[in-house]
């Protein structure tokens, strides 16, 4: 077995964890919160998951560049040789980290304190803002699967 694949195999696992967890909040765990659960219930689970699914973001967020960039010096000896389709890869990433973080370090705060006030219209007004940039986030990233899978030679 070569170095490069586990690399390989820990940056596909971290993708699969980002962009399928997004795809299952956003498609099935919402829907189901939606038709299920009064507001006070759906934005306390939703606390609570984004509590459990931002450890596995986390961990995904740093196994992507460092197993990236191993296997970019392991593929191309390094960024100048690459094709273009790793550098938009790097770009996007870098996108989606940003809408990461935007949702965790302002965002998130924001939710707990409506909920711990039982404000719950602030609470709803949150979540929502947080399910625009999940779904941006999600496109992101399915966007990103589907260059990385065809591999363009551009």
């Amino acid at each position: 077995m070569t170095p490069y694949a586990p690399l390989y195999a820990l940056h596909l696992l971290a993708a699969v964890i980002w962009v399928g967890g997004m795809f299952f909040a956003w498609m099935i765990l919402r829907p189901a919160a939606v038709d299920a659960l009064e507001p006070p219930a759906r934005l306390r689970l939703w606390l609570n998951v984004f509590k459990r699914f931002f450890v596995w973001v986390w961990l995904a967020v740093l196994l992507l560049p460092l197993s990236g960039v191993g296997m970019l010096h392991l593929s191309y000896g390094g960024f100048d040789a690459a094709p273009r389709y790793v550098h938009i890869m790097m770009g996007l990433y870098l996108v989606m980290l940003a809408l990461f973080l935007r949702i965790q370090a302002l965002l998130l705060p924001e939710l707990r304190r409506a909920v711990e006030a039982e404000n719950w219209p602030a609470g709803a007004e949150v979540l929502g803002k947080i399910r625009k940039i999940v779904g941006s986030n999600l496109l992101v990233g399915l966007a990103l699967m589907t260059l990385v899978a065809m591999r363009p030679s551009f």
